[in-house]
């Protein structure tokens, strides 16, 4: 991506480097939080609430991010250490200020997502948008469902994108056009590389094609 390289070159020196063991570590805090306060409350201090917005509390448009996946112990631990994983092979991959640069996007996307619609949100349409890039890039790496059960992140990928269809096919307005956080940040990384990859199947079936009708024709002609 062209503008992406300008950027980088104009800013790069700009990039955090170790970004998602921050935002990682900053979940965990949040998590003990919560877990001290019987009611919660927590969750819907830091949850990003444009009304609220308005009125002041200006640090909704970052602490939302640092609200964790899940309440449950046993799953919290996984889930981070996932997040962790897949942040961290990604800037391995592209760079921290690529890196950088996505997860600014896919936080600006559900700021605006949650704006135009009124919805209360938090990260987890964000850290999808990472998963996804993550197993593009990496789709035959493996996991251990359950530590137990092996699978390739390009099957579940799969079945993200499945439950990314049903929502925008039946989930409620705000939740669709949050939805679209993922599929959009996903496409401007790799929209292009997407088409190229469609083009040069077509071409390569095209040539297939070409090459059996030329094989028929010369048995013919025998």
């Amino acid at each position: 991506m062209k503008w992406l390289n300008k950027l980088e070159r104009k800013y790069g020196r700009f990039g955090i480097p170790n970004l998602m063991q921050f935002i990682v570590l900053g979940n965990a805090l949040v998590y003990l939080l919560i877990n001290l306060d019987p009611s919660r409350q927590l969750i819907y201090t830091l949850g990003l609430h444009p009304v609220l917005v308005l009125r002041g509390q200006l640090w909704r448009l970052v602490t939302f991010i640092f609200i964790p996946p899940t309440l449950s112990i046993l799953w919290v631990f996984f889930a981070l250490y996932f997040y962790y994983m897949v942040g961290t092979g990604l800037e391995q991959e592209w760079g921290k200020f690529k890196f950088n640069v996505y997860y600014l996007m896919g936080m600006l996307g559900t700021i605006l997502a949650s704006f135009l619609t009124g919805s209360f949100a938090t990260g987890l349409y964000l850290n999808l948008s990472l998963f996804l890039a993550f197993a593009q890039i990496y789709p035959e790496f493996q996991i251990h469902l359950f530590m137990v059960i092996p699978v390739k992140v390009k099957y579940l990928a799969w079945l993200n994108w499945g439950i990314i269809a049903y929502t925008l096919l039946f989930g409620m307005m705000g939740t669709k056009v949050l939805a679209l956080v993922p599929v959009v940040n996903y496409l401007i990384f790799f929209g292009n590389d997407i088409i190229k990859d469609l083009n040069r199947r077509k071409q390569v079936q095209q040539n297939r094609k070409r090459f059996f009708s030329e094989v028929r024709k010369a048995n013919q002609n025998r």
